[in-house]
């Protein structure tokens, strides 16, 4: 699946999935400095069991160590992959 990295406003960005003018699929977060802080993450009831959170944060994890931010876990389903998965020790605050 495809995300494109959006921003929302000043300090507010997210990569999202929309077909047909409907949001699909998005990760969020705040730009704070050299820090990503991770506050939300969202996908429709169409793609629930498909992986595509983890899609989400493997984007938005891959963006961060391209940029050199590191990630702050405040929305619940990264603060459980964190804890789940080390494959994101590099970039966790």
């Amino acid at each position: 699946m495809e995300f494109q990295l959006q921003q929302l406003a000043e300090n507010k960005f997210a990569f999202l999935n929309e077909q047909a003018g409907e949001k699909l699929a998005e990760i969020t977060w705040q730009q704070n400095g050299s820090v990503m802080v991770m506050d939300h993450t969202y996908v429709s009831d169409k793609l629930r069991g498909q992986g595509v959170a983890k899609q989400l944060l493997d984007q938005a994890a891959a963006y961060a160590r391209e940029k050199g931010y590191k990630m702050e876990a405040v929305c619940s389903y990264v603060v459980a992959a964190f804890e789940k998965s080390d494959a994101y020790n590099d970039v966790k605050q």
